[in-house]
């Protein structure tokens, strides 16, 4: 096991924040540039992730699976906007591999505003991240979003 230089950690607080800022800004087409194109994004209960079941609330096995989500948000569904934004911890580094890959998380509190009402808190959990090295800078090779209730307000249309 590798140790994770100051520079390294700096860099994977910027690539957490990063992410934030993009999901929050509505540009859709920023989200899928955090991953590599082989990656992995699932938002799931915590109920399923502690008892080891496999059925997400998302699935998305590549970085094309993200662009159609993107598109879908932008084209083809439906819903009542809203705003979204997301208040994420320092991310807790358990190991680094030798080739770099960071194994990482953060817990998150995402809060909702919608366009006639008050902000809510919209979904509370914890990112569970698998983070490599490219020539780009750091990217998510994988991102489990564990949510803590069982129960999800109406549906979940952007990235959390």
């Amino acid at each position: 096991m590798s140790t994770l230089d100051t520079s390294t950690y700096l860099d994977l607080s910027r690539l957490y924040a990063a992410y934030a800022h993009a999901v929050d800004s509505g540009d859709w087409d920023l989200w899928p540039a955090f991953f590599t194109e082989q990656c992995s994004y699932r938002l799931q209960p915590r109920e399923n992730h502690e008892r080891g079941l496999p059925l997400a609330t998302l699935s998305f096995e590549s970085r094309g699976m993200l662009e159609d989500r993107v598109y879908g948000i932008k084209e083809t569904l439906f819903h009542d906007p809203y705003y979204q934004r997301h208040v994420v911890g320092l991310p807790l580094v358990h190991r680094v591999d030798d080739d770099g890959t960071i194994h990482s998380e953060a817990n998150y509190a995402v809060f909702r505003t919608k366009l006639d009402g008050p902000s809510t808190v919209f979904n509370v959990g914890r990112y569970i991240d698998k983070v490599v090295p490219t020539p780009e800078g750091l990217k998510f090779a994988s991102r489990l979003c564990v949510f803590d209730s069982e129960m999800i307000p109406n549906s979940i249309i952007y990235p959390i």
